[in-house]
C-alpha cells in the first residue's frame, strides 16, 4: 500500500484529488445506499413496490443522463459538473433523512442518480487528459481509490445506521459537502475543449451533430457493446454470489458473513494487487489482448460454482458451509483478478477510439450502453436462476455465465486481431496538464 500511496504522489494535483475524490464519493454512498431499502420498508412502513420504485428511479436517473451529463462536461467543463453532482448528492442524501412523503422521496433518489451521472463522465475525462501519457496506470489507482470506498463505506454506514439511519444521511452529506468545498477552492479548471482536435476549426457543432458522429464511430460502438457482458459478470457479486451463498448455506448468521466475505475478498484484493497486475500486463501485452483475457477470467470466476454442482451434497454441516462459502468466495477473487486486469485498458481503450475528442461524452454514452446491457442480463440472469432452481439444474445459471465469457473474450479479441481497438487516425498527442 506504501508503493501505491507513493505512486499517486508522482502525479498532478487534479489527478490526485480526483482519486481521493471518486474514493470519499464511494465512501459517502455506500454508508447509505446498502441501507436505505430497509429504512424505507421499515421505520418508514412503505410497500415493497414502493420501495423498488424509488430505488428504480435513482439508478434509471443515473444509466438514463450519463450521456447527458457527459456532453455538459464538454461543453462547459469538466469542474463545474463535477461540483454540480457534488451538490446534487447533498441535497438527495440530505433529503432522504429528513422526509418521509414518496413524492420527495422520489425526486432525492433521481437527484442522487442524477448526481452521479454529472460527476463520472467528467472525472474520468479530467482524469485521462491530466493523467497524460500514463493514463492507464492512472485509471489502475483510480480503481484503488474507488474499490477503498466500496469497501470502507458499508462498514461506517453499520455504525452510525445503528444509531439511526437519518445519522448517516446527514453524515454522508456533510461528507459531500466537504469534498464540494474542496473541489471548489483546490480542483483546477479544465474544459472538454482543449484537446488540438476540440481547437480545430469547426470542431465545436451542435449537440446533435455530435452525437451523431459519436454513433457513427463503428470501432467505439462495437466495443461498447462487447464490453457489456464483463459489467453484468462483474455486477454477480451483487446479485448470483450473495443468493448461492444463501442457498446453501442459510439465511442466518453464517450466511450473511459469508456474504461479506465475497465483499472482503473482492475490494482487499483490488486494494493489494491492481497496480502490480497492471504493470505486469502492460509490460507484456498490448491493451487489447490485456482486455481478453481481463474477460476470460471473468467468465472463468464461474468455473468453480460450475464444478461445486457436480459435488454430492455434504453430510455434514461443516462440509455445507464449506460449499457455501469457498467455491462464491473463489469466483469473487477471480471476478476481482478479470476485473483488475481489464479496468485500466478499458477506460484507455474508450478515450483512444475516441479520437481524444468529447471524451466526456464518450464516456458517457458507453456508461449508458452498459448500464443498459446490466439491467437486462441481470433480469436474465435473475431469470436462470429461478428457472435452475424449479428444474433441479443448478449448474445452468454459472454454465451460462461462463458461456457469456466465453463470447465476450472473442468479441474482444477479435476487435484487437481486426486492428478495431487502435486509435483513429487523426488523435492528437497527449497534452500537457492545466492548471489553472
Amino acid at each position: 500500500m506504501k508503493g501505491t500511496l507513493a505512486q499517486v504522489r508522482t502525479y498532478e494535483r487534479s489527478v490526485r484529488l480526483l482519486m481521493v475524490n471518486q474514493f470519499t464519493i464511494n465512501l459517502g454512498f455506500y454508508m447509505l445506499m446498502p441501507y436505505l431499502a430497509a429504512h424505507l420498508a421499515g421505520p418508514l412502513g412503505l410497500a415493497g413496490w414502493t420501495v423498488g420504485l424509488i430505488l428504480g428511479v435513482r439508478n434509471f436517473s443515473q444509466q438514463g443522463m450519463f450521456l447527458i451529463g457527459g456532453t455538459l462536461a464538454d461543453r462547459f467543463g469538466y469542474k463545474p459538473m463535477i461540483v454540480a453532482g457534488l451538490a446534487l448528492r447533498i441535497a438527495g442524501f440530505a433529503t432522504l433523512g429528513l422526509v418521509d412523503s414518496v413524492p420527495a422521496l422520489i425526486a432525492a433518489s433521481a437527484a442522487t442518480g442524477l448526481a452521479g451521472a454529472l460527476f463520472n463522465p467528467a472525472s474520468r475525462a479530467y482524469l485521462a487528459a491530466d493523467a497524460g501519457e500514463r493514463r492507464v496506470e492512472a485509471f489502475a489507482l483510480f480503481n484503488v481509490f474507488y474499490q477503498a470506498g466500496i469497501l470502507l463505506g458499508p462498514l461506517v454506514g453499520m455504525v452510525l445506521t445503528g444509531v439511526d439511519f437519518r445519522v448517516t444521511c446527514l453524515v454522508a452529506a456533510g461528507i459531500f459537502a466537504v469534498l464540494s468545498i474542496v473541489q471548489i477552492r483546490a480542483l483546477p479548471q479544465r474544459r472538454g475543449g482543449d484537446s488540438p482536435a476540440e481547437r480545430a476549426p469547426g470542431s465545436r457543432e451542435g449537440v446533435l451533430t455530435q452525437w451523431r458522429g459519436i454513433l457513427r464511430n463503428r470501432p467505439f460502438l462495437l466495443f461498447s457493446v462487447a464490453m457489456i457482458g464483463s459489467y453484468v459478470m462483474n455486477f454477480q457479486v451483487y446479485l448470483a454470489l450473495p443468493l448461492e451463498v444463501r442457498r446453501v448455506g442459510g439465511e442466518g448468521r453464517f450466511g450473511t458473513a459469508a456474504v461479506a466475505v465475497l465483499f472482503a475478498v473482492s475490494g482487499l484484493s483490488t486494494i493489494l494487487f491492481q497496480t502490480r497486475v497492471t504493470a505486469w500486463c502492460k509490460a507484456r501485452m498490448e491493451p487489447g489482448r490485456a482486455l481478453a483475457w481481463g474477460l476470460f477470467a471473468m467468465g472463468a470466476a464461474f468455473l468453480p460454482l460450475l464444478a461445486a454442482t457436480a459435488l454430492p451434497a455434504p453430510d455434514s454441516v461443516t462440509g455445507t458451509r464449506l460449499l457455501a462459502a469457498v467455491p462464491p468466495a473463489l469466483s469473487a477473487l477471480l471476478l476481482a483478478l478479470g476485473t483488475m486486469i481489464a479496468y485500466p485498458f478499458e477506460m484507455d481503450t474508450i478515450v483512444r477510439l475516441s479520437g481524444d475528442r468529447l471524451v466526456a461524452t464518450h464516456y458517457g454514452l458507453y456508461n449508458t450502453v452498459c448500464g443498459v446491457g446490466i439491467a437486462l442480463g441481470n433480469l436474465l440472469t435473475g431469470a436462470a436462476l429461478d428457472a435452475a432452481r424449479a428444474a433441479g439444474m443448478s449448474a445452468l445459471p454459472w454454465l451460462a455465465l461462463f458461456a457469456l465469457g466465453l463470447g465476450c473474450t472473442a468479441a474482444l479479441y477479435g476487435l484487437h486481431r481486426t486492428g478495431r481497438l487502435a486509435p483513429p487516425p487523426h488523435e492528437a498527442p497527449a497534452r500537457e496538464a492545466v492548471t489553472a
